[in-house]
Order: C-alpha cells, then structure tokens, then sequence
C-alpha cells in the first residue's frame, strides 16, 4: 500500500469523524477519502469544504461523499459513529447499549458491500465496540483494530515532557488496558531518554513539585473528561491518534501504538479485547508486544480484561 490507489472510508461525519477526515487529508495519507453519514447533507458539505481545501495542499486528494457501497475497495474503513454521550455521564460504557445498535447497522452494510480492508474502530465505547466489529466482520483479528488507549498514552507523554522542559516524542509512556477508568500505566517500561519515568521523577524534585505516578494516571483518566465538559466533544487529539494509526497501515510503517486489539494467550488472557502496544503495518495488527509488566501491573490489566469481558454476553451475540 501507499498513496497512490489508497482508499480510506469515514464513518460519521460528526467532530470527530470530519477532523479525522480534514487530518488525513492535510497529512496527505491517502488519494480518495470518502465520508458516509446519515445525515447525507452533512457528508456533502463536509466533503464539498474539504474538497476546497485541497487546492492548497501539496497532494491532490479525491474527498467526496459516499454510500456503503465504496466500502468494497477501501484499504480503511474507519468508524467514528456513536450514541450521544448521556447528559452528566461519566462512564463510557453508559454508551453500551445504543451503540450496539448503530455498529450492527454499520458493519452489516459495509460487509454486504464486499469489504476485505481493515476496520479502525474510534467509537465509544471503544474496547468493546472493536470486539463487537470482530465478531459481526467475520475478518480475521490482525484487521480490526480500535483506537483504545493511543491517545491516553499522548497525553500521559505531553504532561511528563511539559513538566521536564522536553519535546514530548522524547518520552515513551503506555496507557494500557481498557479506554476507561480501569486503564493503568505500565511505569516499569516508561522512559525519558532511556532513563525510567520513576527514575527522573525522583531525580528531579524541583521539576517533578511532588507530582506521583498515581498524580499523572488520575490526571491522564480525567483529561479526556476535562475537555469534553468544557467544549462538549473532543476531537483533535483523537483525529491525530487515527491518522498515525491509518499512516502506519497505508505507509507499513510498522510502527508501535498501545491499541485495542484481541489477547490470544498473552499475558495469561484469552478473548479479551484492550489495548498493549502493538505492531502496526499494511496487514494491521501484526504483533502484540509483550512488555515486561511489574506483578501490580499484570494485576491492573487482568482487572480491566474481567470488566470488559464481563459486557460481552450483553452484546447478544
């Protein structure tokens, strides 16, 4: 895959689905994004104002609206809608249930089409949303992947570099298991220029200000929630997590995001669906990296496998 002949369809034409469109475009990742709604007259205008935009871009990129039937040669079918979040909710799996709904209306016009691509789950909530996909597709589990704890992961990295004075590609930090209040950090693989997080933060006192591990992790949980109370919707940061995602299939990149992908006997768990980092290229998910895990650790990720598991007969599948 590349550029050229690259075929990515949008979900949802929503804020997150539009900026993860616009994203993709600026970056130039793929030659044809198509956006489906069903609000046929928000694709098209979303698509018409794209499509504007181009004129100013270095690549001439086809952005149009679309049905499901263009679902049949996409390298990429990303899906963005969900349930509107309930009024004063906290907890995304309160989302659960109306979801279902809309992910077995989406999947099953999209397979009918003859898709064979890989699906990238962005909807909430999300762990159990791509396992849901998983079990609808039929396609094998390296080709559903969800966007999961990438974004959590970013975030955790911009603070510690702003709290170090450092560009924060220069820390490498995972948020692993559930895209929710059950996600954990794995401390014992973060670093800063090859030193340990816990290392620099006790090295540091004058920079760190007695900010603990369990400081960081509550404050990673909550800033999704920040956002969303204080501008209803969060979307740049998640369009920019899909578009390095979609970058790593198109390009075979081979790069390593903490994503939701299905546990097959790693870690001890089986069938479960949340996010380790993983090897991202043109097949989609092709290795889960087994990182070392401190004994609390692998107890913080065997929690949050039981809760989301624990959801899946709800499915009724």
């Amino acid at each position: 895959m590349s550029f050229k002949d690259s075929k990515v369809v949008i979900v949802g034409c929503g804020n997150v689905g539009s900026t993860t469109a616009y994203t993709m475009i600026s970056q130039g990742l793929a030659e044809e994004v198509v956006l489906i709604d069903v609000n046929k007259d928000k694709a098209y205008a979303e698509a018409l104002d794209m499509a504007h935009s181009v004129y100013f871009m270095n690549r001439n990129i086809n952005v149009h609206p679309g049905d499901y039937s263009d679902c049949r040669d996409a390298d990429i079918v990303i899906i963005t809608a969900s349930a509107p979040m309930p009024k004063d909710s906290t907890n995304r799996l309160d989302m659960l249930a109306p979801s279902i709904r809309i992910i077995k209306s989406i999947v099953g016009s999209v397979m009918e089409n003859g898709f064979k691509g890989i699906f990238l789950v962005i909807s909430n909530p999300v762990d159990i949303m791509t396992y849901l996909v998983y079990r609808l597709s039929g396609l094998p589990k390296n080709q559903v992947i969800g966007s999961g704890t990438n974004l959590d992961s970013a975030r955790l990295c911009c603070e510690l570099a702003r709290m170090y004075g450092l560009d924060s590609k220069s820390v490498s930090a995972y948020v692993c298991g559930e895209h929710g209040d059950s996600e954990f950090v794995s401390w014992h693989s973060a670093v800063i220029g090859g030193k340990s997080v816990e290392n620099v933060m006790r090295d540091n006192p004058d920079r760190t200000r007695n900010v603990t591990p369990e400081d960081l992790q509550k404050q990673t949980i909550k800033a999704g929630w920040d956002i969303f109370n204080r501008k209803g919707n969060t979307c740049y940061g998640i369009a920019a997590s899909t578009a390095a995602i979609c970058k790593s299939i198109l390009f075979n990149e081979n790069h390593i995001y903490p994503v939701t992908v299905r546990l097959s006997g790693q870690y001890g768990i089986d069938n479960a669906w949340l996010s380790m980092p993983t090897i991202i290229d043109r097949t989609g998910s092709r290795e889960i990296v087994e990182i070392h895990l401190d004994p609390e650790e692998e107890k913080e990720l065997h929690r949050s496998a039981e809760l989301l598991t624990s959801f899946y007969d709800e499915l009724g599948l």
